[in-house]
Parts: C-alpha cells; structure tokens; sequence
C-alpha cells in the first residue's frame, strides 16, 4: 500500500506499508483484522513476515476448539511477544464474535461517543518552510491536533517555528520515538517555553526509571508510548511516576481487550491516554476510532482520515467531518475490504483449517 508521501521518524522513513490482513471465518461469521506491524523490525522487534510466521506456526494451533475471544488472549499466554501478531488474531475473532451477535466494536468496549476528534502525526520534513507549509494544510483541513515527529537536530527550532506561525491556540505535541537519552535533558526542557500538550516517548522504551527522572526536570508532560507493552507495564509508569499521559495503540499491547484494561486502569488514577496510530488502513482504523470513543480517551487521537495515507483505502474511506471522525456502528469493526481493491493489492494469500 503506498503512502501518499513518505512518512519519516527518528527511526526511518517509510514510503509504502506490506500490510498483513488476517480474516477469520466461523460457521456465525467472518471477522478481519490488520496486523500493524512494520516490513522491517524498526519500531519493535516485530515485523509483518515474523508476524505472518508466528501465527501460523504457534498462534493458530494454540487456538481453542470453540473460538470465543475472551479465551484467545489466556490460550496465546504461554507465546512469550508477538503481540501485534497475538492482538490482529484476536481482533478478527473478536470481529466475527461481535458480527454474529449483531453488536458493534464500539458498544462491545464502552464507547461513549458517536464521533471522535482527530489529530494528525507529521513527520520530520527537509526543511521548516516544507513543514510549516504541510501544518497549514492539516489545520486547513480541519484537524483538532498537530503532532511533530521530532530527533536531535529537529526539535526546537521546528516547533518553535510552528509555534510562532500558528500561534499559541493549536494543539501541539512532540513525538522522538526513544531518539533521546537522559543527557538530552537540557534540550528537552528548551521546548517547555512552547506549551505542549505532551512529549511523546523521549527515551529509550525499556527505561521507565530514567523517564520518572526526566518528568522531574521538563514542565512539558511527558507521554510513553513504545514503553506500554501491557496493563502491569502501564500500572509500573504510574507507579514510578514516568509518565502522566499514556498512548494506548492495540497492536502493540496485544489486542483491544488489553487496551481497555490499560484505558480503566489510567482512568482510575487519573492518567490522561489518547489512541495512536501505525499507518493503519480502514480496517485498523475502524477499530481504533472505536476504541477512542471510551470515556477515558480525553486527548485527540492519531486517527486521522484515510486520505492521510492513502489515495485509496481498501474499505470505504474515513473522512473528516469538523475535525472529527464518526465511530462506525455496524456490528463488528463496521467495515470490510472492498473487493476489487482489495484483489489488486494483494501479493499473496494463505488459508488455514483449524
């Protein structure tokens, strides 16, 4: 699926997703998922090959007998990771659950909302005039929230050209995906004077110590992402003070039923959360703007509309209406592949009896 223009981090630049569909069909119904791992182990050590490899050599035979979803995360136990590939096995179960009891994805995890707001992730540009003149196109049309992706070297004078050219009313928040260490603390602090909502997983994802450290010497609150792995590493964050907003994206915590866990347990303790993103196409996004609905969700997600990366999506497109996206309320995600798009972008295809 190629992207409508290269989307850039601190860890890579990708141009196009090899997306990883998994469809699961009962004697009730059929239910799809998307696997939101990348083609090459950069944001975890899972990718879109492993992942197709674990789930067909351990995942399925794990399965039990009679599919019901509260089963699958207890019978996927023992598979030490993988859980992108663990949460797109037991989204499209949950799928074909909820569709053959007639019950939306929304309804199933609590949402409270119809529609939800929506922000956008902008990634690291060639020069400040590219990205200020990409911000006014996302403001323009109509998204609630501006996310720069940022690294050391693209951080202070981004934002505060961004800043200074949208003024202080925008929502604004940084993103660096682990680019930075504890040393970088002085640096970090330089974009305290931007009034942030938030900055995104500054260092490394296996340091919550050295984040509870870092929280103490930024105003700018501080947000983990790659870090919340599960429900107990959320409720260690909290614990140790490392974080006071958490971005809560299903494929890398294992699945939707863990996202609600981790969505009640920051609800109880007073921990802001918002949903993020992986590129996902319409599949992954129904799920994810359904997800967004929960009460607890109280900043603008990643869930942007289709167009953001796609010129075309594989299911209807998402579309912005006011800076918000509706919550699908058909029974299950609420959506499906469009055949003929789906046939043309598809490069392979393997079925599995159980």
């Amino acid at each position: 699926m190629p992207l409508v223009a290269p989307f850039r981090t601190s860890f890579g630049t990708e141009t196009a997703r090899d997306v990883l569909l998994v469809k699961v069909v009962t004697p009730d119904a059929e239910g799809w998922a998307e696997c939101v791992a990348m083609s090459e182990p950069l944001y975890s050590s899972e990718y879109v090959d492993g992942a197709a490899e674990v789930i067909r050599r351990f995942l399925l035979p794990a399965l039990p007998k009679n599919l019901d979803v509260h089963d699958v995360g207890r019978a996927l136990e023992p598979i030490k990771g993988h859980r992108m590939a663990k949460a797109a096995l037991e989204t499209a179960i949950l799928d074909a659950q909820l569709r053959a009891a007639g019950e939306s994805f929304a309804r199933f995890l609590g949402a409270a909302r119809s529609r939800v707001p929506c922000g956008v992730s902008v990634g690291i540009m060639d020069s400040i005039p590219q990205l200020l003149d990409a911000v006014a196109g996302y403001l323009d049309e109509g998204y609630v929230r501006i996310k720069l992706k940022i690294e050391p070297g693209w951080d202070v004078e981004p934002v505060r050209a961004v800043r200074e050219r949208f003024g202080d009313d925008v929502l604004l928040q940084v993103d660096a995906n682990a680019a930075y260490t504890l040393v970088d603390a002085p640096r970090l602090a330089k974009l305290d004077a931007f009034d942030l909502l938030l900055i995104e997983q500054p260092l490394a994802n296996d340091d919550l110590v050295q984040h509870a450290k870092l929280a103490q010497l930024l105003k700018t609150p501080i947000c983990l992402d790659e870090s919340i792995e599960s429900a107990e590493h959320a409720a260690a964050a909290i614990a140790l003070g490392s974080c006071s907003i958490v971005n809560i994206k299903p494929g890398r915590i294992g699945g939707y039923l863990e996202a609600r866990r981790i969505h009640d347990l920051c609800r109880a303790n007073g921990i802001a959360v918002w949903c993020g993103g992986m590129l996902e196409t319409g599949l992954g996004r129904a799920a994810n703007v359904a997800l967004a609905a929960l009460p607890g969700f109280t900043l603008p997600g990643d869930t942007s509309a289709s167009r953001r990366y796609y010129a075309t999506d594989i299911t209807e497109p998402f579309e912005l209406a006011d800076g918000h996206l509706d919550v699908p309320a058909r029974p299950g995600i609420g959506v499906e592949p469009l055949p003929d798009v789906l046939d043309e972008v598809t490069t392979a295809t393997e079925w599995i009896s159980l």
